[in-house]
C-alpha cells in the first residue's frame, strides 16, 4: 500500500475515497497506531510471555502443613463450635462441623481429644461451669455417636474462666459461648483416663 506523508493512502489501495475521507488526518493517526499495535501484539507468541500461576500457589505459611496434624485439624476440620445464650444443644450449623471432627478424628486416631466447654451466659459462675460442662458434654456425645471411641475423649468445663479477650463485650459473649476440641498426645489431669 502507498504511502504518502507517513499515512497509509487508501485511495490508491482500492478501499475508496468514503474510507479516507472518514479516516481523515486523526483517524490516520489511530489506523497507524492500531495497526502497529496488532503488528507488535502477533509478535508474541502465547508461550513466549508467561506469568507465574499464583492462583494454585500454598498460602504463605501453610505450605507445609502436614496430614494428620493438629495444624491441619485446626485450619481444615475446624475445633470450636458455638451455642446459643444458655443452651447446651447442638444446632444444625454446629452439627456440621462434629460431622467433620469425627471423620477426621476416626482417620487420625493417635489423637486423644480434649473437649474443652466455655460459658458466658447470666447466672452465677457455678452455674456457668454447669452450663459449659453440659455444652462439653454434647459435643462428646455426638462425636461418640458419630463412632469417635469415648475411651479417647474428656470433658473439661471452664465456665467463665478462659474468656476470648480480643473483641467488645457483645461479640466476647458470643464467642465464649463454645466447645474447643483440642488435640492430645496424652490424657492431662482433668481426664478420668489420666494415670499418674
Amino acid at each position: 500500500m502507498p504511502v504518502e506523508g507517513g499515512a497509509p493512502n487508501f485511495r490508491r489501495s482500492g478501499l475508496g475515497d468514503s474510507l479516507n475521507n472518514w479516516l481523515g488526518s486523526k483517524g490516520r493517526g489511530i489506523a497507524i497506531a492500531v495497526l502497529c499495535g496488532t503488528a507488535l501484539a502477533s509478535c508474541n507468541s502465547a508461550g513466549s510471555l508467561s506469568s507465574p500461576d499464583i492462583t494454585n500457589a500454598p498460602a504463605a505459611g501453610f505450605a507445609s502443613i502436614k496430614s494428620g496434624s493438629e495444624e491441619e485439624f485446626i485450619i481444615n476440620v475446624g475445633r470450636r463450635i458455638y451455642f446459643s445464650e444458655g443452651s447446651a444443644t447442638v444446632s444444625d450449623e454446629a452439627m456440621m462441623t462434629i460431622r467433620n471432627q469425627a471423620t477426621w478424628l476416626k482417620t487420625n486416631r493417635k489423637w486423644l481429644v480434649k473437649v474443652q466447654g466455655h460459658a458466658d451466659d447470666p447466672g452465677s459462675e457455678a452455674a456457668q461451669k454447669t452450663l459449659s460442662t453440659q455444652r462439653a458434654n454434647a459435643v462428646m456425645a455426638e462425636l461418640v455417636k458419630l463412632g469417635v471411641p469415648q475411651k479417647r475423649m474428656w470433658v473439661k468445663g471452664y465456665g467463665v474462666e478462659r474468656p476470648v479477650t480480643d473483641c467488645d463485650k457483645l461479640t466476647c459473649q458470643a464467642q465464649n459461648r463454645r466447645v474447643v476440641v483440642n488435640l492430645r498426645e496424652e490424657f492431662d489431669e482433668s481426664a478420668p483416663q489420666y494415670k499418674k
